[in-house]
């Protein structure tokens, strides 16, 4: 009888080294999945807006907005698909098979490389906008936006293939028992090439755009900047790109309160189990990300919520919505 309860209670009960079923969650363990189900729902609600926004409004057919766009289909896709399935893997029993498992986190792992590929483009934009604002319009012109965001999200898939290289190669080498899906990431390659690299990057230009826009929003405050043409221009333009590159710098200070916890682990030498417990929280964290940065538009940027206010109440339905003045 015995023997009977025990074979019911694991994942494939004709297999003597299959997993066991996991326990029913506690009340806890319930409430704590109901909160994550909501963040996953409000980051692809929230990513939506933005999507429909810049996509659909002509006078946000800019190349930072470009950027934006690309930033919020990644996190469009974290909380539509990443975020459900981590979930529904932490209480269920692994069927797919081991090659299906190796497959499904390329995924994730292509979503969260080119969230931080498209925080590097928007470093460089905000970095040329302020350090060389006279050229800014012909060095970055939409063409060459698109393509840098299409060369990013190429970088991720192979970047995926490379860090999961030996699962795919052997699938399950990782798993302990049948019905488990685990993965082993080799830390000190995420670490370098996933985090370090590009986060060196990023905090470089920010602090050089740092010293130029405090520099020259002095110069507008005293009046010298204007000496020349070249410095009439630059104060032309300077106003509205160091508030963007004030509210971009947000998104990327929060960008890396949420990676760092997680990649922090990698500096102790250790390789990452995706799956492990204690790895959990840190790896929700960075997923949680993907819901903050809408949340910082709608803080800092008068045309997201104008944009909002036109969806939410259908007027983009109208004819010539896209014409709509919300600058």
């Amino acid at each position: 009888m015995a023997e009977t309860v025990e074979r019911v209670e694991l994942c494939f009960p004709q297999l003597n080294s299959s997993c066991r079923k996991p326990e029913p969650p506690n009340t806890n363990t319930v409430l704590i999945y109901i909160l994550l189900s909501f963040i996953s729902l409000l980051t692809a609600a929230l990513n939506l807006l933005v999507i429909i926004s810049i996509s659909h409004l002509r006078q946000l057919h800019t190349s930072t907005n470009l950027l934006l766009l690309s930033l919020a289909v990644s996190d469009f896709l974290v909380g539509l698909l990443v975020i459900p399935v981590e979930i529904l893997l932490t209480e269920t029993c692994w069927i797919l098979g081991d090659i299906m498992c190796a497959l499904y986190y390329v995924l994730p792992i292509i979503i969260i490389s080119a969230s931080v590929g498209n925080m590097v483009l928007i470093s460089v934009d905000r970095y040329v906008a302020i350090c060389d604002p006279l050229h800014y319009p012909t060095k970055v012109t939409k063409k060459i936006v698109i393509i840098c965001i299409c060369l990013c999200w190429i970088c991720s898939v192979f970047y995926s293939i490379i860090l999961l290289y030996d699962n795919l190669k052997q699938p399950g080498r990782y798993n302990s028992c049948y019905g488990e899906c685990v993965v082993n990431i080799t830390g000190a390659v995420d670490l370098a090439l996933g985090f370090i690299i590009p986060i060196s990057v990023i905090i470089v230009l920010y602090m050089r755009v740092f010293v130029v826009a405090v520099s020259q929003a002095r110069a507008m405050r005293s009046g010298i900047a204007a000496v020349s043409l070249q410095h009439s221009v630059k104060i032309t333009v300077m106003k509205s790109e160091i508030k963007a590159a004030r509210t971009l710098g947000i998104v990327i200070v929060v960008f890396l309160m949420c990676f760092s916890p997680y990649y922090c682990v990698s500096l102790t030498g250790q390789d990452i189990l995706v799956r492990s417990t204690t790895e959990a929280f840190m790896i929700f964290l960075m997923y949680f990300n993907s819901c903050l940065n809408p949340v910082i538009y709608a803080f800092f940027y008068p045309w997201f919520k104008k944009a909002v206010k036109l969806i939410v109440t259908l007027q983009i339905l109208q004819p010539d919505s896209c014409e709509a003045n919300i600058l």
